[in-house]
């Protein structure tokens, strides 16, 4: 209790500092080591950051030494030091301008060690069954080849270190190449390093196939065991760079063993376009299928309003990868492709077909990976990595993007190599969708098939199992709606001093037949790293209020969003609005920000295969259910809405709309007797350990549980206390229930 005071006070302290503009001359404080102090005079670990991007020098020593900081050290490249400090110490340091931030030295979750976790890489691991079919060696994609198609990488490190698991280390920037488009393609092999200040290469090989060795394993890449080769164009780009890679790949493929090439590069200024099979880059990629090279693209950093950065990614042999962030949902700033938008091209004699979408997401956001030392560090790099223990610190950084999302899957498709070496290009791209997890209220031109599943896509490329009949992108609903989305972006710049009536609002029409009102913003906070606390409102017509509320964790969790089902027609309002006191005090506790937003307006013109919902007072939700693949209806054309709910339906539901795993016993065998074999993997995946995303670390309860030894109980009517657990399974809160 006296923690939660303390947290209490701490947060009303610092929102209030910034209204009367106070804290906007101090440094950022973690929230973690304003609890950490509570209630000790002893000191703690503290990572200070300064301002700026340069080597700290005495300068800095004497700041902390003024503060009273006796104990810890700095780093030589990094503006970041590692100290032992109290509550007093804390406070001199904050107060200082040339100090950025103070945060505790405590673990981000936000990582590659989990991303490993979050997509069943480290399951794989750890499965006896698995391993016993390899051999008795544990998959780490041994023996295939990889390379790494981006700005270089530093073999010097010990992770990636040049003559191990770097095999290949090839610089194609020294003739100026990478400077010109005109010359010669030429490169000097051999190099133990190739990066030249980006660190971008360096990152990505980390994701791959770092070993870990400087973290003792922690931020190992997807695919420890495999052979990286890496093809460094330097910073400055241009189409012959990259086509450089695959040249260097094909050329060298026997040499290497070369069976997975990994681009995280694109071109923003082709965008929405058909797949064109003159275009250079698709007659590379297309070349490396027909060597059996599997290819690899990122989608794009553009946004949901941006689309694939390159026709080439749509190539039907190309694996295209959307990013996502640790609760199994699409990132913000990852590329969509275009709905419904599809073609066709001949090229070699063959005609091919394509579709404008990512193929899976993986993890992209805030992913650590190894640094490179000569790379210059970027204010967002520093205020993330922070939290990295300082041990650590000098070989891993931070960075978010499709460019992290795209080798986590190269690193996955050479442990699927591994497993069956005989897999074509084809056959890995249709494993990784067949394998894939639902990501809720996303489809396939957003998302793919899903967020990529390690754990089964392995246990597929070693028997032909029966996956893929609980996804969505691929499913055959019985009940499709006929619907319509308006999208209306806003930003509002919110002040928690309100001084008049329409501040901190924006308005906007809401059409006839609208069947749901959805806003969403995203509220960062103080340089985009603090949350803030506040939420938004719906106000109808008649001034009826819908709110999010404030979620408490909201230094974690920066979205909001509010949704009314059958909105009445007329202007609305949207409101952001901080936390409140009572009438007397109705100022908004929160930090003065441009809140960022989008309104949704769902019209669905019509549903086929609802033809017992008109008039019922569910009628609205239950359009707004089936619209969101939250539901469906039966074969005959019936949704049954007062019908009691079978076990059966609950996890089918369950799986459509709370991202659950897939999954089936590695050993063959079946845990349930009274399944039949069409439900036995919707079944086996619902009742899983470790089945919602949301348990990342694969250890929590089923998402649903046996009614005894060896019986699901299909067609048992559902209970409310089976939803409630349910529930709160599937958003991975077990240990918080």
């Amino acid at each position: 209790m006296k923690t939660k005071k303390t947290m209490h006070f701490f947060l009303i302290f610092i929102l209030t500092s910034v209204i009367t503009g106070n804290l906007l001359a101090q440094a950022v404080i973690d929230q973690k080591l304003s609890n950490a102090l509570a209630g000790t005079t002893d000191p703690v670990e503290v990572v200070v950051t300064f301002k700026g991007d340069g080597p700290l020098n005495a300068i800095h020593s004497t700041i902390l030494a003024n503060a009273g900081i006796t104990r810890g050290f700095l780093f030589r490249t990094l503006p970041i030091a590692g100290v032992l400090a109290t509550s007093a110490n804390i406070q001199a340091l904050a107060n200082n301008p040339q100090v950025r931030s103070l945060y505790l030295n405590e673990q981000l979750t936000y990582d590659n060690y989990n991303s490993r976790q979050l997509t069943g890489v480290d399951k794989v691991r750890k499965d006896q069954t698995i391993t016993a079919k390899n051999g008795g060696f544990p998959i780490s994609g041994k023996g295939i080849g990889v390379v790494i198609n981006d700005s270089g990488i530093e073999g010097t490190h010990k992770d990636l270190e040049y003559g191990r698991n770097l095999v290949q280390n090839t610089l194609g920037a020294t003739n100026l190449h990478a400077l010109s488009t005109l010359l010669p393609i030429t490169y000097i092999e051999n190099m133990p390093t190739t990066e030249l200040g980006s660190g971008h290469g360096m990152h990505v090989a980390g994701i791959v196939g770092g070993t870990g060795i400087n973290s003792a394993g922690k931020y190992q890449g997807a695919a420890p065991g495999a052979n990286l080769i890496g093809y460094g164009s330097g910073a400055a780009l241009l189409v012959l760079d990259g086509l450089g890679g695959f040249d260097y790949a094909l050329t060298h493929q026997f040499q290497y063993g070369i069976r997975v090439i990994t681009n995280s590069w694109g071109n923003t200024a082709d965008v929405g376009t058909p797949v064109n099979p003159n275009d250079p880059v698709t007659i590379a990629t297309k070349l490396c299928y027909d060597r059996n090279i599997v290819v690899v693209f990122s989608a794009g950093n553009a946004g949901p309003a941006g689309l694939i950065t390159g026709n080439y990614k749509k190539a039907p042999w190309v694996v295209c990868v959307a990013a996502g962030d640790k609760y199994g949902r699409l990132a913000d700033f990852s590329s969509r492709g275009v709905k419904n938008q599809t073609g066709s091209f001949e090229i070699d004699g063959d005609v091919w077909n394509w579709e404008d979408r990512p193929t899976v997401t993986a993890p992209g956001t805030d992913i650590i990976s190894t640094r490179a030392l000569v790379a210059t560090l970027t204010p967002l790099g520093a205020a993330q990595d922070i939290s990295i223990e300082p041990a650590y610190l000098p070989y891993y950084t931070t960075m978010s993007g499709t460019s992290m999302a795209a080798p986590h899957v190269a690193g996955i498709v050479a442990l699927l190599l591994e497993a069956n070496p005989s897999l074509s290009p084809l056959e890995v791209k249709q494993i990784l969708q067949r394998t894939a997890t639902n990501i809720p209220g996303r489809e396939s031109w957003e998302a793919g098939a899903g967020y990529v599943n390690a754990f089964a896509a392995v246990d597929n490329a070693f028997r032909n199992a029966s996956y893929g009949s609980t996804l969505n992108y691929s499913r055959q609903f019985n009940s499709n709606p006929l619907s319509e989305v308006i999208n209306t972006s806003f930003t509002i710049a919110y002040n928690p001093v309100v001084s008049s009536s329409t501040q901190n609002k924006f308005q906007f029409t809401v059409g006839e037949g609208i069947t749901a009102l959805t806003a969403k913003i995203m509220a960062w906070g103080l340089e985009g790293q603090t949350g803030n606390t506040v939420g938004v409102v719906l106000i109808s017509p008649l001034g009826e209020e819908y709110s999010s509320g404030v979620n408490v964790l909201f230094p974690l969790y920066y979205d909001r969003s509010v949704v009314v089902a059958s909105p009445m027609p007329g202007e609305w309002t949207v409101e952001v609005r901080g936390l409140r006191g009572d009438a007397a005090n109705p100022v908004g506790i929160a930090l003065p920000e441009d809140v960022n937003g989008n309104i949704e307006q769902l019209k669905v013109g019509g549903i086929g295969g609802l033809n017992d919902i008109a008039g019922h007072p569910a009628e609205a939700s239950i359009k707004l259910a089936v619209s969101k693949r939250l539901a469906d209806g039966y074969p005959d054309g019936n949704f049954y809405p007062d019908n009691l709910l079978t076990r059966i339906e609950l996890a089918d539901y369950l799986t459509m709309g709370q991202a659950i795993r897939q999954y089936l016993p590695t050993n063959g065998t079946s845990n349930f007797s009274d399944v039949s074999l069409d439900k036995q993997l919707l079944v086996e995946s619902i009742t899983a350990k470790g089945a919602a995303i949301r348990d990342r670390s694969q250890v929590l309860k089923g998402v649903m549980l046996p009614t005894r030894e060896g019986k699901f109980s299909p067609k048992k009517s559902v209970k409310r206390v089976d939803i409630a657990y349910s529930f709160i399974q599937s958003l991975g809160l077990q240990l918080k229930a």
